[in-house]
């Protein structure tokens, strides 16, 4: 499976463990999945993500960029930008989600099989992938799956 990895992921790989029971369990199996079956897929990002994850603290953002290391980025291209604004106008996402719209058009754009992220606010979201979807098609595109990595594995709730 093509995935693309959203910025959320490396940061659950390298988070301090959180007080959170859920948000623990979630850093877990985030960490379990990437160190024994990432390489049973092709992995794929964005310098969207590189930039996201370089912020905060810096010893972190260094971990952040070191688990990145090594995977394939996806180039930005006029569709993801056209796709990107058409995703934004749409309402779908708040304005100030440019780089949630832009995650969704480059996983979009390329094709990808999964968009892999633990934001739940504008991506890995049932509400409004059914009109993301819709949006996609009107450019003769597919949407992948918007997912989380419980929904992947199906791992969490067992």
């Amino acid at each position: 499976m093509l995935i693309y990895i959203e910025s959320t992921i490396p940061s659950y790989v390298v988070a301090r463990p959180a007080r959170d029971l859920l948000q623990a369990a979630r850093q877990q199996l985030t960490r379990d999945w990437w160190d024994l079956k990432r390489e049973q897929h092709e992995l794929f990002t964005s310098q969207v993500v590189l930039d996201e994850i370089t912020g905060g603290e810096a010893a972190m953002a260094r971990q952040r960029l070191a688990v990145m290391a090594g995977i394939t980025l996806l180039r930005s291209t006029d569709e993801a930008e056209t796709l990107t604004q058409r995703i934004l106008d749409s309402g779908l996402l708040p304005t100030d989600a440019d780089r949630d719209a832009a995650h969704i058009a480059l996983a979009t754009v390329h094709a990808m099989d999964i968009l892999l992220s633990w934001n739940c606010r504008h991506i890995a979201n049932a509400a409004i992938q059914a009109r993301l979807r819709e949006l996609a098609a009107k450019s003769d595109l597919n949407l992948p799956v918007l997912c989380t990595l419980d929904e992947l594995t199906g791992e969490l709730y067992e």
